[in-house]
């Protein structure tokens, strides 16, 4: 077995590995479950180079056969093991970040856990496996281009010779930046479905099968972020102030739905550090990386 945890940058990057290594298991000891590790967001991508393993993803069973690839979001409801005297050879690449998420989770939602990838694919991604474990990753933001690099070849086999799957995520990445340059202006699914093109109920399906939430969730969340920010970075700044440019015209309601998502208020979170423990409900960019063990 051959793993290399990665650096740590002092800012956050959206496209971060955390993990990367070669193995050979030969015994049940081999076992994970996403729900026992940890809260912090991140993938696995793990290739199947020889033998088989198992994966229970929800309610489904699969055989992971050489040559097919798995894919899981953690945290989640999956756990994929071998079994005894079972022989299980692979490579995989772990990685965070809000871009690398978008990403896997649209093509999760797209093909499913088990992935059948182009050789040219499999060939690059062990390359960049590889370039992480041999002396890629010294710096963070040489490690994050290479795991960029990784989703960008994912993306394209799975997304490139679809035009349509590939248009209607490019449709959701263009909403995606419209909600985060208007936060502050009223962002109706009305108004998101305008920017998209899209009749409303093909947007809010699109949109909900590419982000892993509705619409109005997101726009919520990502205000709540942006008040989080503001909060602990903008002293000068009042609570009602910070509603306003968080895109929450009524403070109180700001205040209720704060409280609501976590169980303070914004003057407690911003006077008492809470923010330094506290845990959002955001799928964070922000967070510490988390290797495969």
């Amino acid at each position: 077995m051959r793993t290399v945890s990665l650096p740590r940058g002092r800012h956050s990057l959206h496209t971060m590995p955390t993990s990367t290594g070669y193995e050979i298991r030969t015994d049940a000891s081999y076992d994970w479950d996403g729900r026992k590790r940890g809260e912090t967001p991140f993938t696995v991508l793990q290739h199947t180079i020889g033998g088989a393993g198992n994966l229970r993803y929800e309610s489904r069973n699969y055989r992971v056969k050489e040559g097919e690839t798995l894919l899981v979001l953690v945290p989640h409801n999956h756990r994929y093991w071998l079994e005894q005297n079972g022989r299980w050879e692979f490579f995989w690449i772990s990685m965070n970040g809000e871009e690398a998420l978008r990403i896997h989770k649209a093509i999760l939602a797209t093909t499913g856990p088990i992935l059948n990838l182009k050789p040219e694919t499999i060939e690059r991604l062990a390359d960049c496996s590889l370039r992480l474990i041999s002396g890629g990753a010294d710096q963070p933001g040489s490690a994050s281009a290479i795991a960029y690099e990784a989703a960008m070849v994912l993306y394209d086999d799975v997304f490139g010779s679809h035009p349509v799957l590939s248009q209607e995520y490019r449709t959701m990445q263009h909403v995606i930046d419209h909600i985060s340059a208007n936060l502050e202006k009223p962002l109706s699914v009305e108004t998101l479905a305008d920017v998209s093109g899209l009749s409303r109920a093909h947007f809010s399906r699109v949109f909900t099968t590419s982000e892993g939430i509705p619409p109005a969730e997101f726009v919520l969340r990502k205000r709540l972020q942006r008040a989080t920010k503001l909060l602990t970075k903008a002293a000068d700044l009042s609570v009602k102030e910070v509603a306003v440019m968080s895109g929450f015209e009524d403070p109180n309601y700001f205040a209720k739905v704060f409280r609501r998502y976590f169980g303070a208020s914004p003057t407690e979170f911003r006077t008492t550090g809470m923010y330094s423990s506290i845990a959002v409900r955001e799928p964070r960019a922000e967070t510490p990386l988390t290797a495969k063990t």
